[in-house]
């Protein structure tokens, strides 16, 4: 099976802008005329208040997301069904932590700290993406979250590789790259089991059965271009509704071909418009899960919470503030 979609060519690279960015500070009008025809900003360009706090607000909810999203899976570790399993599984996971790193670090750049930002995400105050407020109730789950869920941010994730932002666009490529092995690894977990007895095809089943809403959700609901700022700002490349089309396109084919049944009887290709009709998420779930009231949301920020109280004095000791403690 091809993962072109996953790929990025050799070519296709943004190198950091040499010398002053063709606007004056200060010049807001010019500034905004320079993202939105696809020009690249630096972490030391100026840029206009609202196009900082855009970015930062964007970059920080990726960032908590991959921080967050471990924790679905790192319920498996111990309960992989082999050793191979359990050293693919706690690499990925590292993997994401590596991510979260990078993108607070990217974020640190346009003026808020490390420690606010997780002191935010740890009070309720920023968001994580959907996905990851839902539980994790069998290993198919570790499968469908690592082909699926993945393969639905890596379709946004090659969209925010030619980002405005250049520092981020730059921390898209490695992040997808990644990303890319998680979803063989996820696949590879996934065809196993519909390889297996009838009880491990009807756990993939269930746990897709389960997912199918949340993935839907995902992307977000449909936006009006004119008036999505991070769209014409050239922050992300696509809108909501192009990234949905594009993910269904590339899976659901996939996701047939295997055997599975996906959950929404109304799902179609309309050959005339080439465009998928499906049954309208519902947003108003969305939007209660990623302001904290999801099924999840409380024990796993309560998890980190804990965790991160846990670990104080490591920081203490790095940052020489354990005499004062």
């Amino acid at each position: 099976m091809r993962y072109a979609e996953t790929r990025m060519n050799d070519t296709d690279v943004i190198q950091p802008l040499n010398g002053r960015p063709p606007y004056e500070p200060g010049d807001a009008d010019a500034f905004y005329a320079h993202v939105g025809t696809g020009g690249k900003v630096e972490a030391d360009d100026w840029m206009t208040d609202d196009y900082r706090a855009a970015v930062l607000k964007f970059v920080e909810m990726h960032a908590n997301s991959e921080l967050m999203g471990v924790l679905p899976e790192r319920d498996w570790i111990m309960r992989a069904p082999t050793l191979r399993r359990k050293l693919a599984l706690t690499s990925k996971i590292q993997d994401e932590v590596g991510h979260a790193q990078l993108l607070y670090r990217v974020a640190e750049d346009l003026g808020k700290p490390r420690a606010t930002m997780l002191a935010d995400l740890l009070a309720g105050k920023t968001k994580f993406h959907n996905v990851f407020h839902y539980p994790t109730r069998s290993w198919a789950d570790v499968g469908i979250i690592a082909w699926l869920v993945d393969a639905a941010a890596i379709v946004s994730q090659q969209a925010l590789r030619d980002s405005s932002y250049a520092p981020y666009a730059r921390t898209m490529r490695k992040i997808c790259w990644e990303e890319s092995v998680h979803v063989m690894h996820g696949r590879d977990v996934v065809l196993t089991m519909m390889s297996g007895t009838d009880a491990q095809r009807a756990m993939v089943q269930e746990a897709l059965d389960r997912w199918w809403g949340p993935l839907m959700q995902m992307h977000g609901p449909p936006t009006d271009p004119a008036k999505d700022k991070d769209l014409h700002w050239g922050i992300k490349a696509k809108g909501n509704e192009q990234l949905r089309q594009e993910f269904l396109s590339i899976y659901v084919p996939r996701i047939r071909e295997i055997g599975l049944r996906i959950p929404d009887p109304a799902l179609r290709l309309d050959e005339t418009t080439a465009r998928w009709v499906y049954t309208e998420p519902d947003w108003d779930e969305l939007r209660s899960v990623v302001t904290g009231h999801g099924p999840a949301s409380q024990s796993r920020l309560e998890f980190r919470r804990v965790n991160y109280a846990a670990t104080q004095w490591v920081r203490d000791a790095i940052m020489g503030n354990a005499a004062a403690a």
